[in-house]
Formats: structure tokens, C-alpha cells, sequence
């Protein structure tokens, strides 16, 4: 294996641009109208590119997350009777501001973030239109008045706003978690807390910032960042005036919220870790399979919860995915995401370089063969090499746990039911790949495959349209889409007899 060498590209981009930037990024938690001083202090944001700090953020106290709660509690009362198209409006002119000021917004978020310009702006574009789609859901809430099936009485149904919601967004996607989980809520009448990773909270008090200049009233939504989610969330979630529990991140953290949640029977949506299988049929067109894969597998330097992460290619075109895979993975560019160059980005940590890499040690040890790929590199830039492993074993760690970082490993199978087999054996069931030009074989794999969504012939399936989630320990509910307003809307029964 070869050292990753990282070009002198990872330098941050023009200094001045960066200033200027920053000095418009509120730093301060966001609690009614105002970005203030965090109650436990300051924490700093790096460039994981290069290891500089980028600036101080407030951290949030218990004293914050209380003010929070009583301006939530205030402003919800007001806001969920405001009528859907005030709140379809204010939505929609959220949408239009983050769309004037992509290029701002991404280019903080490739600085604390890592990802590829092209990917930030890719995103920013993205999580503005859940904020479109959910100002057009807020005013397709439905109700129902139906007749018992005895005839003697009616029965009518309608939808009232959960109440306050307390959101749990990621670092690796912190503008579309943030605008997926918060779009539905507001679209449906909910106050909202918004708790941002420790790595990312820059894009979330940017967001806060864009819904106040879009007509949000205040307190509707706050920003708490903090590096001490643990606390700050344990308290969040026995307090009485959290209504609703929206959490993004690992299968572990979800169980355990899960757990506290559980004396409250609270509310509780979790979109939790995925480990995808990309299948690869021997009737598949190679060169889009290889593209669908690049895609599948490369967004945001693989540190997706969608991404491929376990692949699977039949026998007869197992060869030629292989090479090409490997060609495309080693034509990738490593630098500072703001480099227009750039094409593999850093990781978003050091811990993150070192877990990946035990993964494909173990790999290794297990008897797989380095296809292209090395170690990850030293120094402060936390990049890790785009990896392709043949000959995986079973038994490999990285075929059982969620591989954040750009390595694919490839098994080669038989037959149909091999690659349905293997895909099944994972705990996580959140999305799987299949390519084949066959759309009715296509069709019988995905049914086959226990994932909340399948693309047949598609490496890239989000969509604010559909809707997102997935089954096993992969989560609970379903995000986006027309589902997505009904995570925070209780339905109420009335009997009625006239």
C-alpha cells in the first residue's frame, strides 16, 4: 500500500475570501430573534481539510436549552394557528434566499464540512427545495368526515401540529438534515429546536439566520450548538414541552435515544446508519454501472448514509466492473473541497481516518487484495485514499459495519439469490443499488431486498419528493415526500351524530 500524498492544494482558499465570508456567519446560538452568547462558552470550528480553525461558536447550556424551550412553548401556540399559507409562505421565501446565496452557503459549508464545492452547492440546492416542497405540503394537510359503517354516525378526522419538536441534524449533509427535518415541521405548525452536529454548526445558524429574514416569528425556531449533545439532549428529552424526537446519526446513538425517549413515550423519528449493497447483474451496462457507482458510493467522499458500501457483481462482469471501478476511483483528484480541482476530499475528522483505515486493515488480514487505494495520510488534513478491495471475505468488518469513508470492497457472486442473500444479511436496511438491463429482473431484486429504498439503474435516489427511510435498524418513519408533514401532525378523531 501506498501513502496517500495530498497535494498543496489543501491550503484554505483565498484568506480574504474566507473573512469575508465569515463575517457574515452568525456564531452565537439562536434563541427568539437573537444570536447570543453561548451560556457554556465557546468551542472552536476547523477546516478539516487543513486542521485551522475557522472561528468560535457559543456553546449552548442548560440555561440556553431552557429559554429555548419557553420561547418554543410561546411561539407555537401562535404559530400553529397561523393559517398554512402564512406558513407556506414564509417556507417558500426560505427557499428563494438560500437559492440567492448558494454560493455563500456552500462555500461555509465545504469549510467546515470538506466536501467538494460542487457537492456543497449541489446540497445547498438541494435542502432549499424541501423547503419548496413542504410550503406546498402545508396546505395539502387532509382531513376526512366518513360515515360509520353502521349509518348511524359520522366520523370526522383531522390533523393538529405535534408541538415542539426537538431536531438532531449530522455533520455530513448539516444543510439538507437540517432543511428536511425542518421544513415538515413548520410546514405542519411546529416549533422547533434545532441541535446541530458539534463539527458543523455553521450551515444550521445560517439557516436559522435565512428563516428569520424569510418572516419565521421568533422562537418558532432555535439553534442550540454545543459540543456536550449528551447533556444538553437528556435534558431536551425529559422535559415535558418536547413534543417530538427527529434524530440523523449512527444506529448506536438511536437506540440509546430510543431508550431515554422511551419514559415519555415520546415521539420519535430516527434516520439511522445504512451499510447499501451495489449490485451489479451480469446483463448491467458496465460503464453506467461504474458511473451509478462512482455516484453511489463518492458523494461527499462516501461519508453518506446511502452510500454503497458492500458490493456485489456477478461472476460474468466481475473482471471489467473491477478494473474500471478501480481506474475511475484512482482518477480522483484529493485537495481542499473549495479547490475547483478537487474531486476526493478529506475526511470530516481524524477519528474518522483512523476507522476507516482499521476497516480496510482487517480487509486486508482477512485476505482481500488492494485493487488501488493506501493508507490515510498524516498531518492535520484528514484525507483517507479512494480504496477498491477484491477478493472480500465474508467475514470482513467492513461487509458488517458502516464504512464512512471513500472504499469499496467487492465480492464476486453466482447467481440472483446470492446477491439477494448477501444484501439481506446486514442489521441496516436503508437503501440498495441494482443494475441490470432487465427492468423486470431489476424490479424482482429490489422486492427481494429488505431496504426502505431501491435504485434500479440510479447511484443517486434522494429525492425532497419521495420519501426517505429505511427498515431494520436503519431507522423509523419516513422523511420527505408526502409522509414527511405527518411525522409531526396528530391525527384526532371526532365522533359526530346529527
Amino acid at each position: 500500500m501506498k501513502t496517500l500524498e495530498v497535494p498543496d492544494q489543501v491550503a484554505a482558499p483565498s484568506t480574504i475570501e474566507v473573512e469575508r465570508i465569515m463575517r457574515d456567519v452568525p456564531t452565537g446560538v439562536l434563541i427568539g430573534e437573537k444570536f447570543k452568547i453561548g451560556g457554556a462558552g465557546q468551542f472552536s470550528v476547523t477546516d478539516p481539510a487543513n486542521g485551522e480553525i475557522l472561528t468560535d461558536v457559543g456553546k449552548a447550556s442548560l440555561d440556553d436549552l431552557d429559554a429555548a424551550l419557553n420561547a418554543a412553548e410561546t411561539a407555537q401556540r401562535k404559530w400553529a394557528k397561523e393559517p398554512s399559507r402564512v406558513r407556506s409562505n414564509v417556507l417558500r421565501k426560505a427557499f428563494d434566499l438560500m437559492v440567492e446565496q448558494v454560493d455563500e452557503l456552500a462555500l461555509i459549508m465545504t469549510l467546515e464540512n470538506g466536501k467538494t464545492i460542487a457537492d456543497a452547492k449541489a446540497e445547498v440546492l438541494y435542502a432549499a427545495e424541501f423547503f419548496r416542497w413542504f410550503s406546498e405540503e402545508a396546505v395539502r394537510v387532509s382531513g376526512e368526515l366518513r360515515m360509520a359503517p353502521s349509518g348511524a354516525n359520522r366520523i370526522l378526522t383531522y390533523h393538529d401540529p405535534i408541538g415542539v419538536a426537538y431536531l438532531i441534524t449530522p455533520w455530513n449533509f448539516p444543510a439538507a438534515m437540517a432543511t428536511r427535518k425542518l421544513g415538515a415541521a413548520l410546514a405542519a405548525g411546529c416549533a422547533a429546536i434545532l441541535k446541530p452536529a458539534s463539527e458543523t454548526p455553521l450551515t444550521s445558524l445560517v439557516m436559522g439566520k435565512i428563516l428569520l429574514e424569510a418572516g419565521l416569528p421568533a422562537g418558532v425556531v432555535s439553534v442550540l450548538p454545543t459540543t456536550d449533545s449528551a447533556t444538553i439532549t437528556k435534558a431536551a428529552l425529559a422535559d415535558r414541552r418536547v413534543r417530538k424526537l427527529s434524530f440523523t446519526g449512527s444506529t448506536e446513538v438511536g437506540r440509546l435515544l430510543l431508550r431515554i425517549g422511551a419514559d415519555r413515550i415520546l415521539n420519535s423519528s430516527m434516520e439511522l446508519g445504512g451499510n447499501a449493497p451495489f449490485i451489479v447483474l451480469d446483463d448491467a451496462d458496465i460503464e453506467a454501472a461504474v458511473a451509478g457507482a462512482m455516484l453511489a458510493k463518492m458523494r461527499n467522499g462516501g461519508q453518506a448514509c446511502t452510500a454503497a458500501n458492500r458490493f456485489f457483481v456477478q461472476a460474468g462482469v466481475h473482471d471489467e466492473f473491477v478494473s474500471r471501478l478501480a481506474d475511475a476511483m484512482g482518477a480522483l483528484n484529493p485537495g481542499h473541497g473549495a479547490a475547483p480541482t478537487t474531486t476526493l476530499p478529506p475526511l470530516v475528522n481524524r477519528k474518522a481516518v483512523g476507522s476507516v483505515g482499521e476497516l480496510v486493515q482487517d480487509a486486508v488480514a482477512r485476505g482481500a487484495t488492494m485493487q488501488i487505494g493506501g493508507e490515510g495520510s498524516g498531518g492535520p488534513g484528514c484525507f483517507y485514499p479512494a480504496t477498491v478491495l477484491g477478493n472480500v471475505s465474508l467475514d470482513a468488518r467492513l461487509l458488517h459495519e458502516e464504512v464512512f469513508g471513500p472504499v469499496a470492497p467487492v465480492v464476486k457472486i453466482q447467481t440472483d439469490e446470492d446477491a439477494v442473500d448477501l444484501a439481506n444479511t446486514s442489521e441496516y436496511g436503508l437503501a440498495s443499488y441494482v443494475y441490470t438491463q432487465n427492468v423486470a429482473r431489476g424490479l424482482n431484486i429490489a422486492e427481494g431486498l429488505q431496504t426502505g429504498m431501491v435504485g434500479v439503474n440510479r447511484g443517486l435516489i434522494s429525492d425532497p419528493a419521495a420519501p426517505f427511510g429505511g427498515v431494520k435498524q436503519s431507522g423509523l418513519g419516513r422523511e420527505g415526500g408526502f409522509e414527511g408533514i405527518y411525522e409531526y401532525l396528530e391525527t384526532k378523531y371526532v365522533g359526530l351524530n346529527w
